[in-house]
């Protein structure tokens, strides 16, 4: 992807501040962190990530301190975003300033970006959409007062849009592990899976709470296929505990009839890639693990954050259109398993719907290959970013 210059800026941006307010406690951070760690690692941005949720943060990178204001997580500053208050410079104000998904900035940072010369590019980082007004809308201008403007960025799956989080070298980190067996069973096997585990068809899952997890749950117990599901601590809660029948804490399993149900440890997020890479099909949600998943080429179901009126279900479809429109089981299971069927109230069947999803998989897997060739061809959404904001005066 490459954005027209009509003016040359003066300098070369070399440091960027990044505001986030955690609404989905891991997918909004968990966006965040990894374009902040890209930005400084891939490019030599220097990079200070505002952040309102420490304790969220620490769930997936465990260096953070939850009780301090300022802290360096490798080269990247963090800072704990408390309120709308504080005092600000121009000198504090960075070259490149992000909003992501339109969090609102403290105002006397906005008056500091105002004095500031010369002005900073400031981006409002939009949360990922695969419906088509997106195209239209990326990169567009939004005057803001004291004569400064916005621009809004939306990543996207096409390349009139941002593109995706994609760190370089990624891919081969990913098929270096899945060509190293011995690799995935030592990394399965710090978290007790057993050789029979490792054997058996591994599911990753990671859901809202809303999530049908039960009746999934009673489905496969009666699969002719053994099957292994790995649940990070604290998701799915109820269903797993009522499964497990003991508290569902790290190390907890339990097996019934074809299913095996482990509870693992939350991972910080390279971890969690691999886990990713390591298992058959996932189970995802919100944005950050829906795109990971997309570039572990392997099957994945996709819970998408809730809005109201059902606005996510436009979203979902609109998704569902691009990527899985030649494969009705994964179309139909992701419906229903984010009770978006067309028939309202109506009961999914899983256990008629599974034997489908399961006999496509080999299809949804070659399949994922060749969606993820379409996204490499757009450009990483940091790279992206940087040279969009080298274009704005």
């Amino acid at each position: 992807m490459s954005y027209q210059k009509t003016h040359r800026k003066q300098h070369q941006a070399t440091s960027l501040a990044l505001f986030c307010k955690v609404v989905d406690n891991y997918g909004d951070i968990g966006i965040c962190w990894r374009l902040a760690r890209q930005l400084e690692q891939e490019h030599g941005i220097t990079v200070t990530l505002w952040v309102d949720d420490l304790r969220s943060f620490q769930r997936i990178c465990p260096e953070v301190a939850i009780d301090r204001d300022e802290q360096q997580i490798g080269t990247v500053t963090v800072r704990h975003w408390r309120d709308q208050n504080g005092v600000f410079a121009p000198g504090d104000v960075a070259d490149i300033v992000i909003e992501f998904f339109a969090c609102d900035i403290p105002p006397a940072y906005i008056a500091a970006m105002a004095e500031r010369t010369p002005r900073p590019v400031w981006l409002n980082l939009e949360g990922l959409s695969a419906e088509e007004w997106v195209e239209g809308c990326h990169a567009l201008p939004s005057p803001q007062p004291r004569s400064l403007t916005k621009h809004f960025f939306f990543p996207g799956f096409t390349g009139k849009t941002g593109g995706l989080l994609l760190e370089s070298g990624l891919q081969q980190q990913r098929q270096a592990f899945r060509h190293d067996p011995t690799a995935m069973a030592a990394f399965l096997g710090q978290f007790g899976v057993t050789p029979a585990e490792m054997a058996s068809l591994k599911v990753s899952l990671f859901c809202y709470p809303q999530a049908p997890v039960s009746a999934l749950f009673d489905a496969w117990q009666s699969s002719g296929t053994a099957i292994t599901c790995l649940v990070p601590e604290g998701v799915a809660a109820d269903a797993v505990q009522a499964f497990l029948g003991q508290a569902a804490k790290a190390g907890a399993s339990a097996t019934r009839g074809a299913l095996t149900v482990r509870v693992l440890p939350f991972i910080p997020q390279p971890e969690y890639d691999k886990l990713l890479w390591a298992c058959d099909l996932n189970f995802v949600r919100g944005e950050d693990s829906f795109v990971r998943a997309q570039w572990a080429g392997q099957p994945f179901i996709w819970h998408i954050y809730p809005q109201d009126k059902d606005l996510h279900h436009v979203k979902l479809n609109a998704f569902l259109q691009r990527y899985a429109a030649k494969t009705a089981s994964l179309s139909e299971f992701s419906l229903g398993w984010n009770a978006a069927t067309t028939i309202a109230n109506a009961a999914v069947d899983w256990a008629a719907l599974w034997p489908l999803l399961e006999a496509d998989m080999q299809e949804i897997a070659v399949m994922s290959i060749d969606w993820q060739r379409q996204l490499s061809a757009n450009g990483d959404l940091a790279s992206n970013l940087l040279k969009f904001a080298a274009t704005v005066e």
